[in-house]
């Protein structure tokens, strides 16, 4: 797949707020605001996507004639399950917003600091969610119905295939790459999976609370009910 180049798009505020851990906080929406549109600047937005055939039983994801990749946990694989194919995509901000970031936090501006690093996050959400609805009218036109993305460390899906995730997608193609400690970087980058079914062959193939068909829209975003991390600021209720 082509890389994807995405258009300039205003930072969610409300996002922005619940990500700095503010969603219960009388705090300055001003100051959300100015780093937001200072963000909205900053960052430079881009996104890859690939897809593979995949084995919802054996868990299976074929790279190539020679090549696969079993993906563990439980968790993907009921995510997955039913599904016929699937897409591995890599999204990032660039690395202009994080130099900012730590700019402002050396100059003393620790309020604004962590506003911003929370745009940033926000941001790279939003070229994610950007970029499943491309993926969404291609793969419909193909008669397949998605799954919500899906990215390592969510559920027991552990964190130590982030290298494999990141190298079906192409990550580096976008600048994207690793340390030692299984981080991203630029840190503003996501790596995800998302499944493809028929679901004219598997129509009982639903999500929770939502009707089965082509034109069922794909959950948004991470599913917060399926993560562990119990203490995040940004966890939704």
């Amino acid at each position: 797949m082509p890389i994807y180049n995405s258009p300039v798009f205003a930072i969610a505020s409300d996002e922005t707020k619940r990500y700095a851990g503010l969603q219960k906080a009388d705090f300055n929406q001003q100051l959300i605001d100015e780093a937001c549109l200072e963000a909205q600047l900053l960052i430079q937005p881009k996104g890859i996507w690939h897809i593979y055939d995949y084995e919802a039983d054996r868990q299976l994801l074929h790279a190539s004639d020679t090549s696969s990749l079993v993906l563990q946990g439980d968790s993907i694989g009921r995510h997955l399950r039913d599904c016929c194919k699937v897409i591995v995509m890599a999204a990032t901000v660039g690395e202009a917003i994080e130099d900012q970031v730590t700019k402002c936090f050396e100059e003393g501006r620790y309020s604004f600091s962590v506003l911003l690093d929370a745009a940033a996050t926000t941001a790279v959400e939003q070229v994610a969610d950007a970029m499943e609805k491309t993926i969404q009218n291609e793969v419909k036109r193909q008669g397949f119905a998605m799954k919500w993305r899906f990215s390592p460390g969510y559920g027991d899906w552990p964190i130590q295939q982030q290298p494999d995730i990141l190298r079906l997608a192409r990550g580096a193609d976008i600048g994207i790459s690793l340390t030692e400690s299984l981080m991203l970087m630029p840190r503003k980058s996501i790596t995800a999976v998302i499944g493809l079914y028929y679901p004219a062959v598997n129509p009982d193939c639903r999500l929770p609370g939502t009707a089965s068909g082509t034109d069922r829209p794909f959950e948004k975003k991470h599913n917060c009910r399926l993560c562990d991390k119990l203490d995040c600021p940004a966890r939704r209720e």
